[in-house]
């Protein structure tokens, strides 16, 4: 198999790390991460990079996240979504589609935002979700996070809130929901969310847990990215058969000056991709991240 990248649309009910494990298994992949996790609850866009891929995993990690999600008002839970027990409950004011615009538009732009008990994050090597079933909370340190758009799709006379949301990394869409339910003078908590993209995969199509399992059963395989198609951004280096040799070897090389320090892709004279180098800027390329063939 190929490395490379898997688009999942990850199913709901299952955490990241068990759908990695079934399409890993189903692959016979040796190697595999996912990217971002998804609660159990969450649907969506879920990427899974397989063998040599994994070294570009922060790359797609860094990249913005799209959401779209409903908040249900006058409720508040333990876990910020419908898994938990309801720890709050509020009355729900009137409310008309200008108010809630007005409220959304005040959580655009960089800001902090302090992660949920119920999350993956570590304290001494504990997940914190861990130490929240326990019944305890500890403190946790406030995180830039930004929202570059939050808009309203629905409004029920139920009091049901319908959003999407393009964000950056590390933001919790149960903590915004949170957030938004307060500011909007009550409380709440997310009763459904899908991740629509992940930067830079929007109008990607993903393939579902039936689909690689049917590819695999047909003697083919399900649709896999190539792992060079989330960089992009990075200016592109191909190298002669001797330098990609000396690069391989963990030796700099000489390439055309590209006026300032950047990470750059490399590839070989066959236009196989190489994996990420540094270049100074004025005509050399040290080896970062290189794939091993």
């Amino acid at each position: 198999m190929e490395s490379g990248i898997l688009l999942l649309d990850k199913p709901a009910g299952l955490s990241s790390n068990a759908a990695l494990q079934r399409v890993r298994r189903t692959l016979g992949a040796h190697k595999a991460g996912h990217v971002g996790s998804l609660d159990p609850l969450a649907t969506g866009m879920l990427p899974i990079c397989l063998g040599e891929a994994t070294k570009i995993a922060g790359e797609i990690l860094a990249g913005r996240k799209c959401y779209r999600f409903t908040i249900g008002l006058g409720l508040r839970t333990a876990t910020g979504d419908v898994a938990g027990a309801v720890v709050e409950t509020a009355p729900v004011p009137a409310l008309n589609e200008s108010a809630i615009d007005a409220v959304l538009q005040g959580f655009l732009g960089p800001q902090t935002q302090i992660p949920p008990m119920y999350s993956a994050i570590k304290r001494a090597g504990q997940p914190l979700y861990k130490l929240a079933r326990a019944g305890l909370e500890v403190e946790r340190e406030a995180r830039p996070i930004e929202l570059f758009a939050l808009r309203l799709l629905a409004f029920s006379a139920a009091a049901r809130l319908e959003l999407q949301a393009l964000c950056s990394k590390g933001t919790y869409v149960r903590t915004l929901a949170q957030d938004i339910a307060k500011a909007l003078g009550t409380c709440g908590h997310v009763t459904a969310l899908r991740r629509l993209y992940v930067e830079p995969f929007e109008g990607e199509s993903m393939e579902t847990l039936d689909s690689v399992a049917a590819a695999r059963q047909a003697g083919a395989w399900p649709r896999i990215l190539p792992p060079d198609q989330p960089l992009g951004h990075l200016s592109a280096i191909s190298l002669e058969l001797t330098d990609a040799m000396r690069l391989r070897h963990g030796q700099a090389v000489t390439v055309p000056a590209t006026g300032l320090p950047c990470r750059v892709r490399l590839y070989d004279e066959a236009g196989r991709f190489l994996g990420i180098g540094e270049s100074d800027g004025l005509g050399s390329v040290q080896p970062r991240r290189l794939f091993v063939f």
